[in-house]
């Protein structure tokens, strides 16, 4: 095979690359209070998200009952940086444990087309900012 034809067909041959994404949270910022900054990210399969304490006492884990059959449920360490790779395509709702009550919360859509639907058991605060966060990122 020629050297062109060889450089070619590994270029075509290459998968995606796979992206990085960067969440931050924070007790208090300028979108308000108990936040993760963003609040809603639509990724590609196999793609990775970073959670980043930007100030004290934060976390990340997925919340029962909204994360797509066969993914693998997550949850980081207080203040601690942390990487998750999602691979399963749907509807992640995540949440600060500590703060979960308190509204804090944020979506992450693995793939297009995931379910928004939102369970029946959540604190008012978390659902109440899952529909805030839901409504700004309307399909349309």
């Amino acid at each position: 095979m020629k050297p062109f034809a060889l450089a070619l067909a590994l270029l075509t041959a290459a998968p995606a690359l796979a992206e990085t994404h960067e969440v931050r949270m924070f007790n208090r910022n300028d979108h308000g209070s108990m936040i993760y900054q963003p609040d809603f990210l639509r990724i590609a399969p196999g793609d990775s998200v970073r959670f980043i304490p930007e100030q004290p006492s934060h976390n990340a884990a997925t919340i029962d009952g909204m994360i797509p059959e066969g993914a693998t449920p997550f949850k980081s360490k207080i203040n601690q940086d942390f990487i998750v790779t999602l691979t399963v395509p749907g509807r992640y709702g995540i949440k600060c444990s500590p703060h979960f009550a308190m509204g804090m919360v944020m979506w992450i859509e693995v793939g297009e087309g995931a379910p928004r639907d939102l369970p029946a058991e959540l604190p008012n605060r978390a659902r109440a900012r899952f529909e805030e966060i839901l409504a700004a990122h309307q399909e349309g």
